[in-house]
C-alpha cells in the first residue's frame, strides 16, 4: 500500500534547499565584471625596465677648413658675376654641397671621443607570488646584442650631432631652420657610418621592477627594485618566458593563474599592459604613468608557433610596452601573456591581430624553476573586499579592507577604497541593512507558507474517511 505523505516540517529539508541555492548562486559568481577584474588585477601588474650601460667610442671629427673655405670663395665669385643671394640661401647652398660630398669637407682624427650611454627597454610584467617572484616575457631582459650596439651607437650619434650643429651655428652665428638642420644632420649620419669607428666597451644589463604602492588617499607612489633572472626561455620563436625575483615580504599583490588548458575561441579576455603610446605620452602626467591600461578582446583563435607549441590569437588591442602582460578570462585568472603582434605592409602593428603565449607555457618553467604561483593572503582577502564593494556592501567592504591593511599597509589603493566605503557607509548606501530586512520579509513568508501547508494538510486528513491512510478518525472495530 502506497505510504501517505509526511506533512511534518523537516528542518533538514529545508536546509539543504538552502545550501543547493546558496551553490547555485555561488556558480553564477565565478564570473565577474570588467569592472571587478581591473580593481582586483590592478594592484598586481607591473613594468619591467631593463637598463642597458655602455662607454662608446667615436673618433672626433674635424672639417676641411681648405675645402670649406674653397666653397665659400665659389658661392662669392657667383655674386661677383651678378647673382645675388640672400643669406638663407647661401647656407643651403653650403648645407647641400656638405651633404653631397661629405667626405671632401670632413676628416676623422685619431683623437677619440668617450661617450657615456644608457638605453632603456621596458615592458609590463605581473606578480607571481606575494614574497615576489614576477611573469613576463624574455625579450625584454634579453635583448639581441646586435640591436643593443645600434642602439647605442644611434644614441651616441645623436649627441654628438647636437654638439656638432650648436657649434656650427654658435662659429656661423645663425640658427637653422627645422629642414637645414635635417639636411645636416643627414650629413653627419653620412659621415660618421662611413668615415668614423665606433666601439663599445663597459656593456652593463640591469633588470627592474616597478611597482605602484599606497601612501594616502590620492597618493599613488612607485618603487623600483632591482631583479634576478630566475629563469627564462628564448625570445620569440622560441618560448618567451622569463621569470624574476625580487626581495618580498610574502604580503605583495598577486594574480591568480589558470590551468594548463587552452581557452576557448569567443572567450571574453582583459589585456593588462603599459602600452608606449599611453605611458609615454607627453599630455599625460608622469604619475599616473605606472596607472596599467585594460584593453578587451575575445579569443580570435588558437593557432600554433614555428616550435609547433599553441598560441591564443586575440583582437584586444596591444602595442609595444604591452609585452610579458597578463591575458586574464572573465574570472579573473591569468589565461596568457602578451608577447608579439602582426606587422602591417608599413611596418606598424597590424591593428586586432596579437597573440599571447599560454599559460601552459608558463607553467614549464615555473616547474623547472621550482616556484609555485599562489595569491598572497592580502590579495584574498583583498579580492574579498573588491566583491563586496561591486555589491554595494560596503561596511564587509571596508572590514575586508580594512584586513588588508593590516596585512599590508601599502597595498595599492587601499586608501581610496577605505575612504570610498566609509563615505558611502556614511551617507546610507549600503546594502547590507537593506539585503537584511528583505531576507527577514522573505523568511516570514517562508515560514507562514509551510505553517499554513500544515494546517491545511491535517484540516485534510480530518476529512477523510475513517480507517484511510492518512486519517485521524478511527474506523468501527478499531479501539
Amino acid at each position: 500500500m502506497r505510504q501517505p505523505f509526511n506533512t511534518k516540517f523537516c528542518p533538514a529539508l529545508f536546509l539543504s534547499l538552502l545550501i543547493c541555492l546558496i551553490s547555485f548562486q555561488h556558480s553564477f559568481g565565478q564570473k565577474i565584471s570588467a569592472v571587478e577584474n581591473y580593481a582586483l588585477n590592478r594592484p598586481g601588474i607591473v613594468m619591467i625596465r631593463t637598463v642597458f650601460s655602455a662607454d662608446v667610442y667615436i673618433n672626433k671629427m674635424k672639417m676641411d677648413s681648405r675645402q670649406f673655405n674653397n666653397l665659400l670663395d665659389s658661392i662669392q665669385h657667383l655674386e661677383n658675376s651678378g647673382v645675388i643671394f640672400s643669406a638663407e640661401q647661401k647656407l643651403d647652398i653650403v648645407l647641400k654641397e656638405m651633404y653631397n660630398n661629405s667626405g671632401r669637407y670632413f676628416k676623422a682624427t685619431m683623437d677619440y671621443i668617450r661617450q657615456g650611454e644608457q638605453i632603456t627597454s621596458t615592458g609590463t610584467g605581473f606578480f607571481l607570488t606575494g614574497d615576489g617572484y614576477v611573469a613576463t616575457n624574455c625579450h625584454l631582459i634579453d635583448l639581441e646584442n646586435n640591436f643593443i650596439r645600434r642602439q647605442f651607437i644611434l644614441s651616441a650619434f645623436r649627441q654628438i650631432t647636437e654638439d656638432n650643429l650648436d657649434a656650427l651655428q654658435n662659429s656661423w652665428a645663425t640658427t637653422f631652420t627645422e629642414q637645414q638642420r635635417s639636411l645636416l644632420d643627414n650629413t653627419y649620419a653620412s659621415v660618421y657610418s662611413r668615415l668614423f669607428s665606433m666601439v663599445l666597451n663597459n656593456l652593463k644589463k640591469e633588470v627592474y621592477v616597478v611597482y605602484r604602492y599606497d601612501r594616502g588617499i590620492h597618493a599613488p607612489a612607485s618603487e623600483s627594485k632591482a631583479a634576478d633572472i630566475v629563469i627564462k626561455g628564448l625570445p620569440m620563436p622560441g618560448k618567451d618566458i622569463a621569470i624574476l625575483k625580487i626581495d618580498g615580504d610574502s604580503s605583495l599583490p598577486t594574480l591568480r593563474i589558470a590551468g594548463k588548458q587552452l581557452p576557448q575561441v569567443g572567450e571574453q579576455l582583459y589585456v593588462y599592459g603599459y602600452p608606449g603610446p599611453a605611458t609615454n605620452n607627453d599630455f599625460v602626467s608622469a604619475e599616473s604613468s605606472l596607472e596599467p591600461t585594460l584593453t578587451t578582446g575575445i579569443v580570435s583563435a588558437i593557432k600554433k608557433s614555428v616550435g609547433g607549441w599553441p598560441v591564443i590569437q586575440m583582437d584586444a588591442n596591444i602595442n609595444h610596452g604591452s609585452s610579458g602582460g597578463p591575458v586574464c578570462n572573465e574570472r579573473g585568472e591569468v589565461i596568457g601573456l602578451t608577447t608579439f603582434g602582426s606587422l602591417e605592409n608599413r611596418g606598424g602593428l597590424a591593428a586586432g591581430l596579437n597573440f599571447a603565449i599560454p599559460v601552459s607555457i608558463l607553467h614549464e618553467y615555473l616547474d623547472s624553476a621550482d616556484v609555485e604561483p599562489r595569491i598572497s593572503h592580502t590579495s584574498q582577502v583583498f579580492g574579498q573586499g573588491i566583491h563586496y564593494f561591486q555589491q554595494e556592501f560596503y561596511r564587509k567592504a571596508l572590514k575586508k579592507f580594512e584586513e588588508a591593511k593590516q596585512l599590508n599597509g601599502f597595498y595599492p589603493g587601499l586608501s581610496d577604497y577605505i575612504a570610498k566605503c566609509k563615505s558611502l557607509v556614511s551617507s546610507g548606501e549600503d546594502k547590507e541593512a537593506a539585503v537584511f530586512r528583505v531576507d527577514l520579509f522573505a523568511f516570514f513568508l517562508l515560514f507562514l507558507l509551510v505553517i499554513s501547508l500544515y494546517v491545511l494538510l491535517n484540516r485534510r486528513k480530518k476529512h477523510l474517511p475513517p480507517g484511510f491512510p492518512g486519517s485521524t478518525r478511527r474506523g468501527p472495530g478499531i479501539s
